[in-house]
């Protein structure tokens, strides 16, 4: 009797432990993760993310989509697309967005390698930089704008060439960012070498914020800085356009942001970044056929994330510096990784799969 007690007692806990294993097995819910503060190539100020919690729908198991970007007007599309909720309209109600504001390449990177974000927009530099770390974990799957940066000098500075640059200070906003690298090439076109190479050149980096003040001080001479720096420069302390964006590389023609993913995220879930490349790819239409209502969008956007306006007159010399476009020049990535080579942040040029764009339809 008391072997069948027994029996029945373990039949029963098998039971109610099948039970239990089943119910977990339909909770899918995930929540969103934040990211903090950070400093960025624009020298913006980072906004808070917007939660989304992972929930259940009809449609089945339900996908967290998070996408990192930054408050600047060379991530227009990223801008357009938050203010206009067309991702989460193209991506249909089983698929949740949120979005997180970075101001620096490498922070946005830290939380694609921690799985805090599935997407985002970011420079070239911390792109290729982010494919080799990751032994090719994350990849370029579009483009989002070319050229948004020029060098200037003080407004008591006139060069005629850029072999001028010989003996002068020169700011870029990071080491081993895509101005950087830009500088790099122009002072190797000329001859010349950094300070820390050997050279002449003191090449310093400092922050966007910052290159006012040190410039109508005296204490630098150029600075070669993204939209809408370089038109603040012009405006606010009489700076003078030694080389506009066409003039800085390549002819304007090389990526100032673009559009990384995860690989894993890409493999598991095609069809939410196919969605998200067709809404990126009508944002980037929509931009250039109503240029005026996107800049106003564009503004009240980065008011949001850093309480801060931009003049209307910064902002038409911004966008007119630069091209938004979905069409990636692969050449130019690979430019930009053959020098980060040379100057050692990277050891290798990646190869051809660092860029994926079959999903761009």
């Amino acid at each position: 009797m008391k072997k069948s007690k027994v029996w029945i007692l373990m039949l029963l806990m098998l039971s109610l432990m099948v039970g239990l294993t089943a119910c977990g097995g339909d909770d899918s819910s995930t929540e969103a993760t934040s990211e903090p503060e950070a400093t960025s190539e624009a020298g913006e100020e980072s906004a808070e993310p917007d939660d989304a919690e992972g929930t259940e729908t009809d449609g089945g198991e339900a996908v967290d989509l998070r996408i990192g970007y930054f408050p600047n007007i060379t991530h227009a599309q990223a801008l357009v697309l938050k203010d206009q909720g067309k991702v989460e309209e193209a991506v249909g109600d089983n698929v949740n967005v949120s979005w997180t504001s970075f101001n620096a390449g490498p922070a946005e990177i830290e939380s694609i390698f921690a799985g805090e974000i599935d997407l985002g927009y970011i420079g070239p530099i911390p792109a290729i930089n982010a494919y080799e770390q990751s032994e090719g974990d994350v990849n370029i799957i579009a483009n989002a704008s070319d050229g948004g940066a020029v060098l200037v000098t003080r407004k008591d500075l006139v060069l005629e060439d850029a072999k001028d640059l010989d003996g002068k200070k020169v700011a870029i906003p990071q080491l081993g960012n895509t101005q950087h690298l830009s500088l790099l090439n122009i002072l190797k076109e000329n001859d010349l070498k950094t300070v820390q190479a050997g050279g002449t050149v003191d090449v310093v980096a400092v922050e966007n914020a910052q290159v006012q003040q040190l410039m109508d001080s005296g204490e630098l001479d150029a600075a070669l800085v993204p939209e809408p720096w370089g038109s603040v420069l012009e405006k606010e302390i009489g700076a003078n356009l030694f080389l506009d964006y066409k003039e800085v590389w390549m002819n304007g023609e090389y990526p100032v942001a673009l559009v990384i993913c995860s690989k894993d995220f890409k493999t598991e879930h095609p069809d939410v970044v196919e969605k998200f490349l067709a809404a990126h790819k009508e944002a980037t239409l929509f931009i250039n056929e109503n240029l005026d209502e996107a800049k106003e969008i564009v503004n009240r956007q980065i008011k949001e994330a850093s309480g801060k306006d931009t003049a209307a007159d910064i902002l038409d010399a911004g966008f007119s510096r630069m091209t938004i476009t979905e069409v990636l020049n692969e050449d130019a990535v690979f430019a930009f990784a053959e020098v980060n080579k040379q100057e050692g942040f990277i050891k290798e040029v990646p190869d051809e799969q660092i860029i994926d764009t079959s999903l761009l339809k």
